[in-house]
């Protein structure tokens, strides 16, 4: 007769976790794979981006494939991205903060958790979203660009928007733009009102600029348009001021104007219904790392908002992060220039921009 053997706990233990996968050590997250796409500007943010993000992340995973859509300024990527609610067909969008805020109370953009995308820990606070939705990716500020062969002396602010010589050279682009909404507060300080008071004289002075304007839409945009000789001045953004002024040898340059700047950021954001949520996250988690950032600085002198992206001081001198420009910032209630952005930009439709 044979005789039975009788296993030990620890051997039965032991075969039941070989036997049954529901008993087995977890095994680890599975490498994001599939297609994503990203929307975000055209020109030369996009070379940039994609070399110094895109194509960097596709080496890291190579599961995963990254088709960067140009689409346009943020206003007009936020009417794509709407019109796709339904069935949208892109899964990551970077857009300006003040739109993206928009796009967050209509739905459009999803909640990010610390767990899938953990540099959101060394994000900086004022690069965080309320209600934990798509965070800064890049800080930027508001400047008056000019050609420095156009202008003598250089431009030091609002007057010089003003100024009758200047008829039929500027260029910029109007409200919802936030290039437009941003300077509408300059303007109303730059007249001694606040921007929330009743803005009506801000407009009739908007009104006056807009006479000498030659183009709302640059095209290209307003850096090579004044590179060109076509435009003497224009309002745009710090990083592509210094990254156009370096490609130009100088022909185009920027200031902040003496009544003060506007802070500005991008956010990377998740579209709600994204078809490869994984491999969203993946790279949105990726591309706010210290390293990724730290290459756009490199190449277009865009402030990092992860705190571990360290720069060298002549490279943040250049940057929407010194402290020396950080200073000379005019704080903004985002909040409130949300819930009257629609007001304010059919005022410019119905005012200022047929004022031109």
């Amino acid at each position: 007769m044979r005789r039975r053997r009788i296993l030990g706990p620890k051997l039965v233990l032991a075969a039941l976790i070989a036997l049954s996968p529901c008993l087995a050590a977890p095994s680890p997250a599975a490498e994001p794979s599939g297609d994503i796409v990203l929307m975000a500007y055209p020109g030369a943010f996009q070379d940039n981006y994609v070399k110094a993000v895109v194509e960097p992340f596709m080496k890291a995973h190579p599961g995963v494939k990254v088709t960067y859509n140009p689409g346009g300024n943020s206003a007009q990527m936020l009417g794509l991205l709407r019109a796709q609610k339904a069935n949208p067909q892109v899964d990551v969008a970077i857009i300006d903060f003040s739109v993206s805020r928009v796009g967050n109370k209509e739905g459009i953009f999803s909640k990010l958790d610390r767990k899938d995308v953990p540099n959101l820990a060394d994000i900086y606070d004022e690069a965080r979203m309320p209600g934990d939705m798509g965070p800064g990716i890049t800080f930027d500020n508001l400047v008056m660009l000019y050609g420095p062969d156009q202008v003598k002396p250089a431009p030091t602010g609002i007057k010089d928007l003003l100024d009758p010589k200047n008829k039929g050279k500027i260029g910029f682009s109007p409200a919802p733009n936030v290039i437009g909404i941003a300077l509408q507060i300059v303007v109303a300080k730059a007249i001694g009102v606040g921007y929330k008071a009743p803005i009506d004289p801000v407009i009739a002075e908007l009104k006056k600029i807009a006479q000498n304007v030659q183009t709302w839409q640059a095209t290209p945009d307003n850096y090579t348009m004044i590179i060109n000789g076509a435009l003497a001045l224009g309002i745009g953004w710090n990083a592509r001021a210094q990254f156009y002024a370096d490609k130009s040898g100088g022909k185009v340059k920027s200031i902040v104007m003496q009544e003060g700047g506007i802070l500005d950021m991008d956010t990377i954001n998740l579209v709600a219904g994204s078809r490869n949520p994984a491999a969203a996250l993946a790279f949105i988690d990726y591309a706010l790392g210290p390293e990724p950032q730290k290459r756009m600085a490199e190449a277009m002198y865009y402030g990092p908002t992860n705190k571990k992206a360290v720069l060298p001081p002549e490279l943040m001198a250049r940057t929407s992060s010194a402290p020396a420009t950080l200073a000379k910032m005019i704080p903004v209630d985002w909040d409130y220039v949300a819930s009257v952005q629609d007001q304010w930009t059919e005022r410019w439709r119905r005012e200022v921009i047929p004022a031109q």
